[in-house]
């Protein structure tokens, strides 16, 4: 086949990903399926690059046209940019390509769309929506808790385990993107809502080492998933009548939102979200802004002027 070679290098620079920079499967997975689309292109276009070498920034040029006349999202095309960059320097570390050829590719404005987040009254009427007289209720309410009150994604809080709670000390262990360990402080409402959980916590006997360890379970006492966390947030925003677009992701927004508007300053925010740049996380300041503005439109009286 006329990009085997090509398919080799892909081949190894995942495995590069995986054992160098030990990136998570969901991440390998989209460099896969991004990498992949440009051979089905080159297919589709009767091109045959024998080798990585052989490909040009006027043929990668051609993929980024195709992809917009496709009709993807501008942040999709950024994101294959970015895919195919990594992989030619890569290549170029490998002595299988002597350039860059996506170097030179503009990538497409995408813009950042403001996040989603909740008010401290509706974060309140979420996180006393489950019931503290079932044991799913009390775990519901300990995932709601240590969400919010760590800031944490979903795959983070899934894969926590019980030893990952320091309660001497009052924070978690938590293994964020590209396997980054850091230290998430809780609050005494998180404690006391993982306290009772833990009191009817029950992993199942047949389940192995994993459901053992695992701190938040399912009803049949194995680690839960992201899916199910997904699931357990919308039955509890259908009996608030909060909005539906929330996920579990917003507690983690409102997590940081909040914190700003409390006078954290950004950089400790950026720590405890565990961003590896500070420019992930000034997009928070803009929603903090964006709120200083309307309360100062509604309450100063020259703030808005009527001719």
């Amino acid at each position: 086949m006329p990009v085997a070679e090509i398919e080799n290098a892909i081949d190894a620079f995942l495995r590069a990903l995986r054992f160098e920079r030990n990136a998570s499967p969901l991440t390998i997975k989209s460099y896969s399926e991004d990498l992949r689309h440009l051979l089905v292109y080159f297919e589709e276009e009767g091109l045959a690059p024998r080798h990585p070498s052989e490909i040009s920034t006027a043929m990668l040029r051609g993929f980024v046209a195709y992809l917009h006349a496709c009709g993807y999202a501008r942040s999709t095309v950024a994101r294959r940019l970015a895919s195919l960059r990594s992989f030619f320097r890569f290549c170029q570390r490998e002595r299988l390509a002597t350039s860059n050829p996506a170097q030179p590719l503009r990538t497409p404005r995408t813009g950042r769309k403001l996040p989603h987040f909740l008010t401290t009254e509706q974060i309140a009427r979420l996180l006393e929506a489950p019931p503290t007289d079932t044991p799913l209720g009390l775990r519901d309410r300990a995932i709601l808790e240590t969400l919010y009150a760590a800031g944490l994604r979903v795959a983070e809080l899934v894969g926590l385990d019980v030893d990952d709670w320091d309660r001497d000390a009052g924070v978690l262990r938590v293994r964020g993107k590209g396997r980054r360990e850091r230290i998430a402080p809780i609050g005494s409402y998180a404690t006391k809502a993982l306290l009772r959980w833990l009191e009817v916590r029950r992993p199942d006997p047949s389940g192995g080492a994993d459901a053992q360890r695992a701190l938040f379970l399912n009803r049949f006492g194995r680690r839960l998933t992201t899916r199910s966390v997904a699931r357990m947030l919308e039955k509890y925003l259908a009996i608030t009548g909060l909005d539906r677009i929330t996920s579990p992701h917003t507690l983690r927004h409102s997590f940081a939102t909040h914190l700003l508007d409390g006078g954290a300053d950004l950089r400790s925010v950026q720590e405890l979200l565990g961003h590896k740049s500070l420019t992930t996380t000034q997009i928070y300041t803009h929603v903090s802004t964006r709120r200083l503005r309307e309360t100062y439109e509604r309450a100063h009286p020259h703030a808005t002027r009527h001719d």
